[in-house]
């Protein structure tokens, strides 16, 4: 059976497991180990699984009224069986509006959902309520492991009919040389089990859940590894991934960087010109008054 929502102000007992009406993408649910009455409010849920040490709870719980619920994997029941439920795997690829397109005049579609068609599925899929169209792609590196560095997954598409080609070419001509570069993808994980009913002859599925799921992964696109007739290669990176970035992002230097009198310098007095040193810029704003940004722009702007 599904998952049920947390409900306010309800007697609950130990083992009772509730899913979360105001977080999603968690892959999380709630397991009762407190029993109590809920809250009148929904409690902020935790983001990570229950850990203890040593019978002290250290993270990943919440305590809701006199209810004290433990975060666990919502379907980590399910791969502990001997025949689990084959994993699927979805994505959903996310245009930028004003990177990708203008936002005036936005294209039919902004964003595309599909899966690779794996695990006996030959066709399209529903999940949550949304289509998935069955599209070969081949997507790999999504593995961590103990060196510290962040996954940089392979994103590959077949070139059907040079569908591929003619988007970057719409993409390049709004963005010159883009490649659809800071496009987000979002990799979703599921299984089989809990695939809307849509998706089952006559209809019917009872352990469809849309709550049951991994954590999401989000990554971007940093580049364009390859291009054919037959298929295109993305290289991804995460949001946390800071290989390459300079600190601080804004060089400096001895002179101001901003424009006199422009929106980052922010002064509006009666002072004709800037020599764009300290001087000066105390000259406009004063000794003791806050200049921009907490200091002098060119020296003081980590940002």
């Amino acid at each position: 059976m599904a998952y049920a929502a947390w409900t306010a102000t309800t007697a609950f007992s130990v083992g009772n497991i509730r899913r979360a009406t105001t977080q999603t993408g968690f892959g999380l649910v709630f397991r009762c180990i407190v029993a109590g009455t809920s809250g009148s409010t929904e409690p902020v849920w935790p983001t990570k699984t229950y850990k203890t040490n040593g019978g002290t709870a250290l993270e990943g719980f919440v305590t809701d009224g006199s209810v004290t619920w433990a975060a666990v994997s919502a379907v980590s029941e399910e791969l502990q069986k001997i025949a689990p439920s084959a994993i699927i795997e979805l994505f959903q690829f996310h245009l930028v509006s004003g990177l990708h397109y203008n936002p005036a005049s936005p294209p039919a579609t902004t964003v595309y959902y599909f899966h690779a068609g794996t695990n006996d599925l030959s066709a399209n899929v529903t999940w949550a309520g949304q289509a998935y169209t069955r599209f070969p792609v081949q997507a790999e590196g999504f593995d961590y492991n103990g060196s510290g560095q962040l996954p940089k997954p392979k994103f590959t598409v077949a070139n059907l009919n040079s569908l591929l080609t003619l988007a970057l070419m719409d993409v390049n001509a709004y963005t010159p040389g883009n490649d659809l570069i800071n496009a987000r993808l979002v990799r979703i994980r599921t299984m089989k089990k809990y695939l809307d009913a849509v998706n089952f002859s006559g209809g019917s599925n009872p352990t469809a859940d849309p709550h049951a799921e991994w954590p999401r992964e989000i990554y971007f696109v940093s580049r364009k590894s390859f291009e054919s007739r037959n298929v295109i290669e993305w290289e991804l990176s995460s949001v946390f991934d800071l290989q390459g970035v300079r600190a601080p992002k804004r060089q400096t230097t001895a002179t101001c960087q901003w424009i006199y009198k422009g929106t980052e310098c922010g002064y509006a007095g009666a002072l004709p010109a800037c020599s764009k040193t300290l001087q000066d810029c105390e000259t406009h704003f004063g000794a003791t008054s806050p200049l921009p940004f907490g200091g002098f722009p060119g020296v003081s702007e980590y940002t």
